[in-house]
């Protein structure tokens, strides 16, 4: 146990057999079980484990590879059967050291947040060490997540060095979790729609030649469909479904004025170009108006949007007894 808490760590696998002993063996005292996800992996996870002699683990299989979403998913609902506190998701390549654990769990454990993330990208010491193509990768889709998400205040979203409190994970609806690649975001985005808090945790990770099988192309194909969707459903479902919002407002005002404004703009100037003559400047007024003032609202959702990331956890339970009591009185301070 960490601090009082029940640690069981997450392991998902997938052609990484040569790496998984070595983070099984390294794998802090304090942690209760771990739960090994073989993914169809065609090397022997089952064997590594045995040979590992990790008493705390147990290995999970699926016949044929799911993807990184299913892994997750078998992973957490076993870990769950195993009465933890706090559930982490740790990769079996090696490249998420086990001596930072205790700082990704700390957040958790004082309270201060629901879901911890590692970042690679907080110093610049810490991404020496990154391929190029990671780097670069991950500072794009570190932007595009966060519009997704929500969740404005974290950095170097596709992390998968994570940890999450029980009732989150119990709370989530994992089936709808990216099947693949997409996992990390769509964690990000189911998170918000609950209320989590998320915090980033400076940790480094280690590279050292193990192939990966992520797509690049794939990915760049993928994710801006994946990360829209995404971003549509949060949108949809939080400011719109469950309590109008001036967001929603601002969302469909500016919308409709800057579709209007843009589709006028565009009809006139093909029109004037083709027959030469020349545009009004009342008619590119009352295309130029709308587009401005439509911006202008998208531009100030998009800043409530911002302000609107998580910060109270919903599952920090108030004694009813204690209800407006002043904060120091409850904590006996």
């Amino acid at each position: 146990m960490f601090h009082g808490k029940r640690i069981v760590v997450v392991v998902p696998c997938y052609r990484v057999a040569r790496h998984l002993r070595q983070v099984l063996v390294t794998m802090p005292g304090f942690v209760d079980a771990i739960v090994v996800v073989d993914d169809g992996s065609p090397d022997d996870i089952g064997s590594v484990v045995a040979a590992a002699e990790a008493p705390r683990a147990v290995v999970m299989r699926h016949e044929t590879n799911l993807g990184l979403g299913r892994a997750m998913a078998t992973g957490f609902r076993e870990a769950l059967t195993r009465h933890p506190d706090i559930v982490v998701k740790m990769d079996g390549d090696g490249q998420m050291d086990p001596t930072h654990l205790a700082a990704l769990l700390m957040p958790i454990v004082k309270g201060k947040a629901d879901f911890t993330k590692g970042n690679r990208l907080m110093h610049r010491r810490t991404i020496e060490g990154m391929p190029p193509i990671r780097l670069l990768g991950n500072l794009g889709l570190s932007f595009v997540t966060k519009v997704a998400s929500g969740y404005w205040n974290i950095f170097d979203p596709t992390n998968g060095y994570l940890a999450l409190r029980r009732e989150l994970v119990e709370s989530l609806d994992l089936d709808r979790l990216g099947r693949r690649y997409f996992f990390e975001s769509s964690l990000l985005i189911e998170s918000n729609l609950v209320g989590a808090v998320v915090k980033d945790v400076a940790i480094p990770s280690r590279y050292a030649g193990e192939i990966s099988s992520l797509s690049v192309t794939g990915s760049l194909l993928a994710f801006p469909f994946l990360l829209l969707r995404g971003a549509l459903r949060r949108i949809v479902l939080r400011y719109f479904v469950r309590d109008f919002t001036p967001v929603a407002l601002f969302t469909v005002v500016g919308g409709l004025l800057a579709l209007f404004g843009a589709s006028l703009g565009a009809f006139q100037w093909i029109r004037n170009y083709g027959s030469g003559t020349p545009t009004p400047a009342g008619t590119v007024l009352l295309a130029v108006l709308p587009l401005l003032v439509g911006f202008q609202l998208l531009l100030q959702a998009a800043v409530m949007d911002i302000t609107n990331v998580p910060r109270e956890s919903p599952w920090e339970l108030t004694d009813p007894d204690d209800a407006g009591e002043p904060e120091r009185d409850r904590n006996g301070v």
